[in-house]
């Protein structure tokens, strides 16, 4: 095949042809799951603000409702308790160390939520991690996640006292969330980062 001066021998064409079926079908894999898997709103920490040697993007810590897993020991959790003394309904608290566990991501009540998975699923799933002195509803991913953000786009960064980001992602059944949009709340009205 010839283009202009070039010429193209058989081997190129296919080596192209292979390239983009590739290309397409990861494209078409993302596609599809935006399209069919579960989405869901959750806070976002940014570990990692946007450099200029690595463009716009964002590292952010999810944050994800841990609740549902359950601890090595009852001993590191302090349960909610009424005025007797009893253990009512609520989030708990971890007591003392850090906790790690590898939990499997799901949309359950409009929340990002862990579930601990077993030993022989171990490969598997994402690790989840939890500091003492936090509610099990405020865990985070261990794994960061990178958002672009747009050159027409206003950067959210340094948030202001009392705002609050928050990514959408898309739940795929393995593998870590895809983000698919960000905002930031300030006092209960949501600003999307989008264009200026």
């Amino acid at each position: 095949m010839k283009l202009g001066r070039f010429t193209l021998s058989a081997a190129s064409v296919a080596l192209l042809v292979i390239q983009l079926a590739m290309v397409s079908a990861i494209a078409g894999k993302y596609l599809y799951q935006r399209w069919r898997c579960p989405r869901v709103w959750t806070r976002a920490q940014a570990v990692d603000p946007e450099l200029p040697m690595r463009g716009r993007y964002l590292a952010l810590r999810l944050t994800v409702d841990g609740c549902q897993s359950t601890l090595p020991s009852a001993a590191e959790a302090a349960f909610p308790r009424d005025f007797s003394g009893a253990v009512k309904p609520g989030p708990y608290m971890l007591k003392q160390n850090t906790t790690r566990f590898r939990a499997r991501l799901k949309v359950v009540n409009g929340a990002l939520t862990a579930v601990a998975i077993g030993d022989q699923e171990r490969p598997s799933g994402e690790e989840v991690e939890g500091s003492a002195g936090q509610p099990c509803n405020q865990m985070r991913l261990a794994e960061v996640t990178d958002y672009f953000v747009s050159d027409r786009a206003r950067s959210p960064l340094p948030l202001q006292a009392g705002q609050e980001l928050w990514i959408e992602v898309t739940v795929p059944p393995k593998g870590p969330p895809r983000p698919l949009q960000m905002a930031v709340k300030t006092g209960g009205v949501w600003r999307p980062v989008g264009p200026r």
